[in-house]
């Protein structure tokens, strides 16, 4: 009998927790939910206080079984799932089916899976808090009555298989409305000039920029007026009128929370929102480290806190002087405030151990892991860095009535920036030196230059900035955004474009049904205001039942007033520029359950479809046709003859142009713990690949020998195959 259960979610965090825990102890996984909402009904009965019916989720009974069986044997039962409103309800539905006193200690939450932490945590059990509770159900109650509602009402009218919510489509609605601003703009000439001047003490010449006539801001609408300054300014001497020296300081930037963490590895990693967060739960729930066994890497993934814990702020000042030095740490440690509305449950995400660097884990972690591990930790260390400090200098020149300036900035100390520059910044770090320059100067005119520009739309939002988008107007919480943006792309309300989010003509017709029948719902502010709502339930200031109840009576009528005045909406098809073999008419593209097909227009006198492939440009190893990518009913892709079933060649591995150099048969891409490889497919072979950097920066093959001494070496676990 073990005297202590103990219940996580994941069956990862269940291996790090129970290393630390050791004897006495018993850890075992849930697999995340348990219970939760019928797909098949509303599960919410609106005429008694909105109460939920829940059920048992289809695949856990035996997860159930298993958990049942272990507490009946265990002398106190645990429950540590993740220390959020989620986290709460998950543990709330394990303790009624366990029938756990709700009041006992039989809570316990850790922001870090560190062995110090894990342990203290047990010491410090509580009973489960109904507020968080019952705020998570005030919002899965409120999601369901929104998207259960409304989503009938567009199949009716629209189209099957889509979806309305109360954070997905307010997203869509600012993609619409962005994009709508984009296609209104009406842009505007206008020129710039820039005189290059030569000074002695400089090889390259000073650019300087043409700002107004006689110390007055002043537009070049069109190339005429660029004409007249130029000629203006060639007459006349360039004489310094002013020079401004000033210092700025630029302080560090604030560690993470999940926002700018998906924000960031948009910008530098290119990672989606979804891969994000993904990879942050592998490091969170702990990653096997060699020599160390499973180690939680970083602090909770799901926050919009900026405070950082006083032990782990001192251990970053230690690293911070040993590394850099006493002049990189602050005169005093760095606080920052956190943005108005943000929950301070838990701390910034940061690394849970400062001595375990990237470098030093790089070996026991995939790709991703390691970029997203490193980018933490270095906007950590350079969260409690000194600022960096700057030397900013404006020259103002006149030359015949006509004013140009030229800027230029120098690093004094580079501070934080030693260790991190945020993205937006990388472009603009570069440093511009100006002579010093005295006034009355005159320094010799090398050319004039004129430049049509034009004023440019707004930009289109991207995964990154959405994100930020929604956090600051209050839309959603860290734990929506990944979802919300995977949802609406999935539904064909968006489509992405190398980083851009542009929204569908079906994202724009139910946008439009959503503002004319539910403007609530798509209301920027009223959205906000009811996550400022939900926000009070948490706190215990509200009753979530009250809630609820004050939105749904208005609701209600709109839904009914909406599926009595819509009308049935045709969404044109994209045609493709695939021809039916069948009748000949140019096929469509659809949305099935597993993606887009081709499907004739002519249904349902002519009912031809066909898969979507995609050509590689490598030939069949056994035919000589081409290969094509397609998807198994799973959804996993895999290449494939296009002479199926003539031929029968597949490989779940992408093959490559390039001939085995060894026997001469074909190669495939593969992913491993060290980056992509090539790999042979003749198992007699055995030739391995992949790019190496030189000390010179270039890539060269580095053959792998597939032998053990070789997998030691390497660190590498497991038997390396190929299809």
């Amino acid at each position: 009998m073990s005297e202590n259960l103990v219940i996580v979610e994941s069956p990862a965090k269940a291996k790090t927790i129970g290393k630390f825990l050791g004897g006495g102890y018993k850890v075992i996984a849930s697999n995340g939910h348990v219970r939760d909402l019928p797909k098949s009904q509303l599960g919410v009965d609106v005429e008694h206080n909105f109460t939920p019916k829940y059920i048992t989720l289809r695949g856990r009974g035996d997860v159930l079984e298993r958990i049942r069986k272990e507490a009946k044997n265990a002398k106190t039962v645990y429950l540590a799932t993740d220390p959020d409103m989620e986290g709460e309800a998950i543990s709330w539905h394990l303790a009624q089916i366990l029938k756990l006193d709700l009041n006992s200690k039989c809570r316990i939450v850790f922001n870090e899976i560190t062995s110090g932490t894990v342990k203290k945590s047990v010491k410090a059990a509580r009973a489960i808090d109904m507020d968080l509770v019952d705020a998570q159900q005030a919002r899965r109650v409120l999601d369901r009555l929104v998207g259960y509602s409304i989503s009938p009402i567009l199949w009716a009218k629209v189209r099957k298989g889509l979806s309305a919510g109360r954070v997905q489509s307010v997203a869509t609605r600012i993609l619409c409305d962005r994009e709508q601003e984009i296609m209104d703009f009406v842009s505007e000439e206008y020129w710039t000039v820039s005189a290059m001047l030569r000074h002695k003490g400089l090889r390259k010449p000073i650019e300087a920029k043409f700002y107004g006539f006689h110390g007055k801001k002043t537009e070049l609408h069109n190339e005429s007026e660029a004409d007249e300054a130029i000629a203006r300014a060639s007459k006349g001497d360039f004489v310094v009128t002013e020079r401004k020296v000033a210092e700025k300081v630029r302080s560090a930037p604030a560690p993470f929370t999940t926002s700018s963490l998906q924000q960031e590895a948009s910008r530098k990693l290119g990672f989606t929102a979804k891969l994000t967060m993904l990879v942050a739960q592998q490091l969170y729930e702990g990653v096997d480290l060699q020599g160390k066994g499973a180690t939680g890497l970083i602090t909770y993934m799901r926050t919009d806190s900026v405070r950082i814990a006083d032990e782990a702020q001192k251990q970053a000042l230690s690293e911070i002087k040993a590394q850099y030095g006493e002049k990189y740490v602050p005169a005093k440690p760095n606080v920052f405030k956190g943005r108005k509305g943000a929950q301070d449950a838990h701390e910034a995400i940061r690394p849970a151990n400062v001595s375990l660097t990237p470098q030093a884990v790089k070996d026991s972690l995939s790709t991703q892991q390691y970029k997203l591990y490193k980018l933490i930790y270095e906007r950590f260390l350079a969260s409690q860095m000194a600022p960096a400090v700057f030397e900013t200098n404006t020259v103002t020149f006149d030359a015949n009535g006509c004013t140009f300036r030229a800027n230029g900035v120098r690093t004094i100390f580079d501070g934080y920036t030693a260790v991190y520059l945020e993205g937006k910044d990388e472009a603009q770090e570069k440093d511009v030196t100006l002579p010093e320059l005295a006034e009355g100067e005159k320094l010799a005119l090398q050319k004039l230059d004129k430049e049509q520009k034009f004023t440019q739309p707004p930009p289109r939002y991207t995964e990154a900035t959405l994100v930020k988008t929604l956090e600051e107007r209050g839309i959603g919480r860290p734990s929506t955004y990944s979802p919300t943006i995977s949802t609406i792309l999935e539904r064909g309300y968006v489509r992405r474009e190398k980083k851009q989010l542009i929204p569908t003509e079906l994202g724009f017709i139910v946008t439009q049904i959503m503002k004319a029948n539910f403007e609530d719902i798509v209301d920027v502010k009223f959205t906000a205001d009811m996550e400022s709502k939900l926000d009070l339930i948490k706190d215990g200031e509200q009753e979530w039942t009250d809630v609820i109840r004050e939105f749904y009576g208005p609701f209600e009528h709109s839904v009914e007033q909406a599926a009595a005045t819509i009308e049935k909406v045709v969404v044109p098809d994209e045609v493709s520029d695939v021809r039916c073999e069948k009748c000949g008419a140019m096929m469509v593209y659809k949305m099935g359950r597993f993606g887009k097909f081709l499907a004739c227009p002519n249904f349902p006198e002519c009912r031809n479809t066909k898969a979507i492939v995609e050509k590689i440009d490598v030939p069949c190893p056994k035919c000589g046709a081409a290969l094509i990518k397609r998807k198994s009913k799973r959804g996993r892709p895999f290449y494939g003859c296009e002479r199926y079933p003539e031929c029968d060649f597949v490989s779940w591995d992408k093959p490559v142009k390039d001939k085995c150099p060894k026997c001469g048969s074909m190669m495939v891409s593969k992913a491993g713990q060290h980056g992509a490889y090539t790999m042979c497919t003749n198992k007699d072979c055995g030739f391995v690949a992949r790019p190496a950097k030189r000390e010179d920066g270039e890539n060269k093959d580095e053959e792998w020998p597939r032998h053990g001494a070789w997998r030691r070496a390497r660190g590498v676990r497991g038997r390396v195959s190929a299809c």
